[in-house]
C-alpha cells in the first residue's frame, strides 16, 4: 500500500474521497482503506438506504459533524449514485486536513 491520503487540499476547500456503505447499523467513519487501484478512500457507513439521495444526505451530515462545519459547506461533487464519492467541503482546508490526520493517526 502507498502512503496516499484520501483528501486533497485546494484553496478554500477540501476534497475527500469516500467509500460509502449504506443501510448500516450506525453512522460512522471507520478509517482509511485502499481500493484495488491502490487509491485511498475514507470508509464511511450510514443507516440511510441508497434511495432518493437519503444515503448521500446522511453522508453530508456525517462529514459535516466530523469536520465540525455547517452542512451547507459539504456537497457531493461526484459519484452521487455510486459507492465511491468525492465530497467537497468549503472552509479552512488545512485545518480540516489536520483534523482528519489526527483522527486516522
Amino acid at each position: 500500500m502507498t502512503d496516499t491520503l484520501p483528501w486533497t487540499i485546494r484553496p478554500g476547500e477540501l476534497l475527500l474521497t469516500v467509500r460509502l456503505t449504506p443501510k448500516s447499523s450506525t453512522d460512522a467513519i471507520d478509517g482509511i482503506a485502499h481500493l484495488a487501484d491502490d487509491s485511498a478512500v475514507v470508509k464511511a457507513r450510514v443507516r440511510a438506504p441508497p434511495e432518493n439521495g437519503k444515503a448521500n444526505t446522511a453522508l453530508v451530515r456525517l462529514v459535516a459533524d466530523t469536520l465540525q462545519v455547517a452542512k451547507s459547506a459539504v456537497t457531493v461533487k461526484s459519484g452521487a449514485t455510486g459507492r465511491t464519492k468525492v465530497i467537497a467541503v468549503t472552509g479552512d482546508a488545512q485545518a480540516m486536513a489536520d483534523r482528519l490526520a489526527r483522527m486516522f493517526g
